[in-house]
């Protein structure tokens, strides 16, 4: 007890402690018992006995036990023509009863070699609906326990009347897992331990290499991040149960820790206050502080891996990119686990169509993106690019070069994909990054982080890319106008507006997508249909797909605009009209001409000419993306000056304004801003400027004699 862990020091009251052995723990791959670690385990019970420890044994293993047996049993009653028959699944409730006869006559045995005296209770999920069953219970336990006797408890599922699936609203335990944690707060134990296939909880499944050994579970730092690999391969639970009887009891004041029961001793090493396997404590968090994940550690950590990320070649830059693309398609059947439970929430909460639509990661997605990402991986190294050469005076010369903009915070909704697309870039750029999604994404977004940076190398650091899972440390990073440079939010219109209201670091981004196609009187009207339909269907969700058709006032005359309005009806798109529109169409009346729509439906006007269709989206629009579609060039050219939007397009669909589209590798958004970078931002986006100059001795002294040639030189020289 001298080498106490300070998180363990609680152990030296613990008296009464409750062991869960799993199945897996139990037997062996084949079904057989595990006769080494059972003889393993009563021993340490037995220790524990001894040294006045008052020991309850939750056991699993029941139902594979008997399972193994009548398979055999099965086998040597069965003729050969039988075995030709398709074999039928055991019944579970037959494996039960007979698998508690065999495990139970084990236990008695191995206890009765140690000269210790056991006792089995079985006990249902219905038993413990019975208040007078759960004081007898309660007494009996406690006349064994007086008596040296070690209770062994395991659900009786051979008469159970729970079935498949196992948890649900109305159950009081669903395994045995659940039912040690009940029985921890029935008899009020010190401690509930229970045993697992492997060292405790990892950060991700303990198969992926990096995935780390979690020693306290804090609720506030792991809820949500963690990812979990397949259920047991035999009993009914796995980790995932593990966690909840162990949040559970820990919430309820009783200590709960998870670890490993094939190496031996460990029970003991618990009890000894050993920091071994995974803590659960309603006090951890005190132990534990999140100071280390705060906003600002999170933020210079950032600052400080990304100078380490500077400082290496851009062949190994690249490479990280390029072992980010392979970790993605290796991990694409997980990730996708992970976003299916994410739309499986969002439509049970009731979230709109179109939010759903851009929170799911379709198939071919994840290898899109990693070719995207291998794409990148291959373009012109953007750091230390010499921009401007300048000679100052005689020896004394000035470069101008491309520099990271050193820490982004990127707040975005709905789209995992843009996480992939943001971190690539940061990495290219040189830069550090901090990261906050939507909430409905939170397992998409967890999964996919730390695919990413499981393959960022030890010497930059996995925190040079920081996730952010609270909404609550939002304000926080807000406020740190001195280690973050550039916030770029990319969501709703609220959303953008409440950041840039709420912090003094720079704003990259844009609030709406209203995209504007106008279809001329000298428009091509089969190609005018293509890029109305494109602009509006192709996509509905995104940012820049067409909310609004304009139209020459001589295509109400001709014809053109009925047809256009048939083409996106038939499309199953809903029209809605500006004044002079829904007069004419007898069409409902748009709510507003500033209305982002997301979905299948667009606003439709008349105007009288290019002129007042480049008047309306000047007046109406959010500066995002237009297109003009005409035959005439002269019109082309006044719509394409006069326009001001970050991208103006002539007979050319507004899906086209993407990073990945104008050959960008990928984006961090668009951006509407006048300032530093506008329309898709890319690599150069995220990059900002800074002078060296290379003199032999030059000083000022009043600019006396110093003679300023102030030269431009050869970029090349």
């Amino acid at each position: 007890m001298d080498a106490v862990d300070s998180t363990r020091a609680f152990v030296k009251a613990v008296k009464r402690v409750i062991v869960k052995v799993g199945t897996a723990v139990v037997t062996q791959a084949d079904g057989r018992l595990a006769l080494g670690r059972l003889g393993a385990l009563c021993e340490q019970i037995q220790e524990l006995n001894s040294q006045g420890f008052e020991v309850i044994l939750v056991t699993s293993g029941a139902v594979g036990v008997g399972r193994q047996r009548l398979r055999y049993r099965k086998l040597v009653n069965s003729s050969f023509a039988d075995l030709q028959k398709p074999q039928v699944e055991l019944d579970g409730k037959a494996c039960a009863a007979v698998g508690q006869n065999g495990l139970m006559a084990l236990y008695d045995t191995l206890f009765s070699q140690l000269d210790v005296t056991s006792a089995q209770l079985l006990v249902t999920d219905n038993d413990f609906r019975d208040p007078e069953f759960r004081k007898q219970l309660t007494d009996t336990v406690e006349s064994l326990l007086n008596l040296k006797v070690i209770p062994i408890f395991n659900e009786n599922d051979a008469v159970s009347t729970r079935k498949a699936p196992y948890e649900d609203s109305s159950g009081i335990f669903w395994d045995n897992d659940s039912l040690a944690a009940l029985l921890a707060l029935e008899l009020k134990a010190d401690l509930l331990v229970l045993l697992s296939d492997v060292e405790g909880l990892y950060s991700g499944p303990p198969s992926d290499p990096h995935s780390k050994l979690i020693h306290t579970y804090v609720k506030e730092r792991f809820d949500g991040v963690i990812t979990f690999g397949d259920k047991s391969r035999v009993g009914r639970g796995g980790m995932t149960a593990k966690v909840k009887a162990a949040v559970y009891a820990s919430n309820a004041g009783i200590p709960v820790v998870i670890t490993s029961g094939y190496a031996a001793g460990n029970i003991i090493k618990v009890l000894e206050g050993e920091c071994i396997g995974t803590l659960f404590h309603r006090d951890a968090q005190k132990w534990a502080p999140l100071v280390e994940f705060g906003a600002r550690e999170m933020a210079v950590a950032a600052r400080e891996s990304s100078r380490r990320l500077q400082t290496m070649s851009p062949q190994d830059r690249s490479k990280i990119l390029l072992d980010i693309a392979d970790a993605l398609e290796a991990n694409e059947k997980l990730i996708t686990v992970e976003n299916e439970a994410d739309i499986a929430a969002a439509q049970q909460v009731g979230y709109e169509k179109s939010l759903i639509a851009r929170l799911a990661l379709k198939p071919g997605k994840i290898s899109s993106l990693a070719n995207s990402i291998r794409a990148l991986a291959r373009m012109e190294e953007p750091i230390g690019h010499v921009l401007k050469k300048t000679e100052i005076a005689n020896g004394l010369v000035l470069e101008k070069t491309s520099s990271p903009l050193g820490v982004l915070l990127i707040i975005f909704e709905s789209r995992p994909d843009a996480l992939v697309q943001i971190a690539s870039l940061a990495i290219k750029s040189g830069n550090g990054l901090l990261l906050k999604g939507g909430k409905e994404a939170k397992r998409s977004n967890a999964i996919l982080h730390k695919v990413i940076v499981s393959a960022i190398p030890e010497n930059v650091g996995e925190r040079l890319i920081g996730l952010v899972t609270s909404r609550e440390e939002i304000p926080d990073l807000l406020k740190l106008d001195d280690v973050i440079d550039l916030v770029i939010p990319r969501g709703s219109n609220k959303l953008v507006s409440q950041i840039k209201e709420s912090t003094r670091i720079p704003v990259l981004g844009h609030a709406d997508g209203i995209c504007h196609v106008y279809v001329d009187k000298s428009a091509n009207m089969d190609m005018a249909k293509n890029i109305v339909l494109d602009a509006k269907t192709d996509y509905p969700a995104a940012c820049n797909a067409m909310e609004t058709l304009l139209v020459h006032e001589d295509l109400v005359q001709n014809g053109g605009l009925y047809e256009l309005i048939m083409d996106l009806q038939i499309k199953g798109v809903a029209i809605h009209g500006g004044p002079r529109a829904s007069s004419l169409l007898k069409i409902p009346e748009a709510c507003s001409f500033h209305h982002e729509y997301n979905s299948l439906a667009c606003t439709v006007e008349i105007v009288d000419d290019v002129h007042a269709a480049v008047d309306h989206i000047n007046r109406h629009g959010s500066a995002h993306t237009e297109c003009i579609i005409t035959e005439d060039h002269e019109v082309a050219e006044i719509f394409l000056r006069q326009v001001d939007s970050a991208a103006v397009f002539h007979n050319a669909s507004t899906r086209f304004c993407d990073g990945a589209r104008f050959g960008l590798g990928a984006e961090v958004g668009i951006s509407t801003s006048r300032i530093h970078a506008r329309g898709p931002v890319g690599v150069e986006g995220l990059l900002t400027t800074r002078w060296i100059a290379r003199g032999n001795g030059q000083v000022v002294d009043g600019d006396k004699g110093v003679v300023y040639t102030l030269k431009d030189l050869s970029l090349h020289a």
